[in-house]
């Protein structure tokens, strides 16, 4: 399931394959409960926006996305994800109302931002740090059993091709292949 969902990838873990819910990590320490279909945290209100909005709505399954923690200093990650949900991006590319440093989605078109907004309910439980109380919100949510949303959007698909291949044998690093995730290899190993 994760070729098929979650196309982009990033430091998430994924539990229930048909979850409703999705945990968003700002500053926090918690593990979210098994019944939770994907979480993981946030760092960035750009590229980090960009790689969860790509993920979630790859699922249809996935109809609440639940933010905790404190918002991250400086990035706002978790508010700016919010005022993305909101209201959007401008004719910039900025998301409007956003808090971040630099709230900019450059990789998303338009419509994988109106899936989301379609697609998800975002549950603002920024500032939240109490387990018993995030996990009830959770329980909530999951209770109340909404349908998929259709089928699955994949708004960004990587590709496992070789970006980097040195084949200059006279190269010091002729030998090394450098995989579409960044991952370095040797070649023939």
């Amino acid at each position: 399931m994760t070729d098929e969902y979650y196309p982009w990838g990033g430091e998430f873990t994924i539990g229930a394959p048909t979850g409703c819910v999705a945990v968003v990590l700002l500053n926090i320490q918690y593990t979210p409960p098994d019944s939770v279909a994907i979480y993981g945290r946030l760092k960035t209100e750009n590229i980090g926006i960009e790689k969860i909005i790509a993920n979630v709505i790859s699922n249809p399954s996935l109809r609440f996305l639940v933010l905790c923690g404190d918002d991250i200093r400086g990035h706002r990650s978790g508010s700016s994800l919010i005022a993305l949900h909101k209201n959007g991006i401008d004719q910039n590319h900025r998301i409007i109302d956003a808090p971040g440093a630099i709230p900019y989605i450059e990789n998303l078109q338009e419509e994988a931002i109106r899936r989301f907004q379609a697609q998800l309910s975002v549950v603002d439980l920024i500032g939240e740090n109490d387990v018993a109380e995030i996990d009830a919100v959770i329980t909530d949510c999951i209770c109340k059993a909404p349908p998929s949303f259709g089928e699955p959007y994949i708004a960004i698909r990587l590709k496992p091709e070789v970006t980097v291949n040195i084949t200059d044998n006279r190269a010091l690093h002729s030998r090394i292949i450098i995989d579409y995730k960044g991952k370095i290899r040797k070649r023939g190993g």
